[in-house]
């Protein structure tokens, strides 16, 4: 039998990379066991960018978490040279009663928040490329940008390896189970044990955490890229902010600057409208009429960004009933396992703090970041 370990992280995307990095960072015997190659395409931490933001409309309790992450990912570029976050501003639009505008607003005056807002001439007048409604409003963030998900996840496994970690790729746990005062863990080529399991499982959640009694719902969606009309100049990082965009009917819409060089234009997203899927069954070629409908939609808001389009991605959410996190020792197991799921679509900027916070889970069953918001008892509890 391989060596005992003191933990092992199971799946090394966006969350489970993080932990293994700051797990080994502490000191910790890691192995990791990931489903497919390192930095891989299958699961939701690829797309090129990823927005982050502080003034979080989801729900206030996240800034905390928000605030340690921006200083995680000044951390990992310091430590690894890659390229994490592009700081350029951003903008959450709608009508002031809108969730993306009023939680963003109530946020950031919780927390106090440098924001500033707009009104439509305001916008119009900072930022040329957008047509907002004249009775549509925005809350302008300069601390908003994206992160580079590849990067991201690709430094952290860079660190676990410097650190010690055991990165194993293509080598997906079959099962595992309680084992002496820790747990054993099986492969097709191993079997491992460890005195502690965290399991990072993305959109694989409904099959690895059948026994944690929540709900996962995985969703099919679509990034696209369209090379704007009359050239991508206009849509560069200094002209051109990140946005989550929310219409009357509480349909949005997200994009960013063409960050990769006007040849390659500027990515948008419907953010959910998805279709229920799984792993195994998601249909990865986007077809003519879902391209059709986002070039319409992105038609009524910016007008020269829908003009040829260039490419596209599919990616999945894996979302819980109230679309906020699962992170938590596992009830069934607290004192062997840990479990980060349910990260609903809006979970990436948060990596490296929720790698963090699973590390101290691990190695201590307490942690003193805020996360009662994320505990899974709130969705299993019966109905009174």
């Amino acid at each position: 039998m391989s060596p005992t370990y003191d933990v092992v992280v199971i799946g090394l995307g966006g969350m489970g990379s993080a932990a293994a990095h700051h797990l080994s960072a502490r000191g910790a015997r890691v192995l990791g066991l990931e489903k497919f190659g390192p930095v891989h395409n299958r699961g939701s931490s690829h797309g090129g960018s990823r927005i982050t933001r502080q003034s979080y409309f989801e729900d206030p309790a996240y800034v905390p978490l928000l605030l340690r992450a921006y200083e995680l990912y000044a951390d990992l570029e310091r430590a690894t040279g890659r390229e994490i976050a592009i700081l350029g501003g951003g903008v959450m639009v709608g009508r002031p009663d809108s969730l993306t505008v009023s939680g963003s607003l109530r946020s950031a005056r919780q927390w106090d928040l440098p924001h500033e807002m707009l009104d439509a001439k305001e916008i119009r007048r900072r930022f040329p490329t957008l047509a907002p409604q004249d009775d549509e409003v925005a809350l302008y963030e300069a601390k908003a940008g994206l992160l580079r998900p590849e990067n991201t996840v690709a430094a952290h496994l860079q660190l676990a390896t410097r650190q010690g970690a055991d990165l194993h790729f293509d080598e997906p746990m079959t099962r595992w189970e309680p084992y002496r005062d820790g747990v054993r863990v099986h492969t097709a080529e191993d079997t491992y044990t460890a005195a502690h399991l965290v399991i990072c499982p993305g959109a694989w959640a409904p099959q690895l955490l059948t026994d944690l009694g929540v709900a996962f719902t995985v969703e099919r969606q679509v990034m696209y890229w369209f090379q704007p009309k009359g050239g991508a100049r206009p849509f560069l990082p200094e002209n051109h902010p990140i946005y989550i965009w929310e219409d009357a009917a509480g349909v949005q819409v997200y994009g960013f600057p063409a960050i990769d060089g006007p040849e390659l234009g500027a990515k948008v997203a419907f953010f959910r409208k998805g279709q229920v899927t799984t792993p195994e069954t998601i249909d990865r070629t986007v077809h003519e009429e879902e391209i059709g409908a986002m070039a319409d939609h992105m038609a009524g808001c910016i007008p020269d960004l829908p003009g040829t389009f260039l490419k596209a991605a599919t990616c999945m959410y894996s979302n819980t009933a109230d679309e906020h996190f699962v992170i938590a020792r596992h009830p069934g197991h607290p004192d062997a396992v840990t479990v980060a799921c349910g990260f609903s679509g809006h979970g990436f900027k948060f990596v490296p703090v929720v790698g963090e916070i699973l590390a101290d889970l691990a190695l201590t069953g307490s942690t003193a970041h805020p996360i009662g918001l994320f505990d899974p008892a709130r969705l299993t509890a019966a109905p009174a």
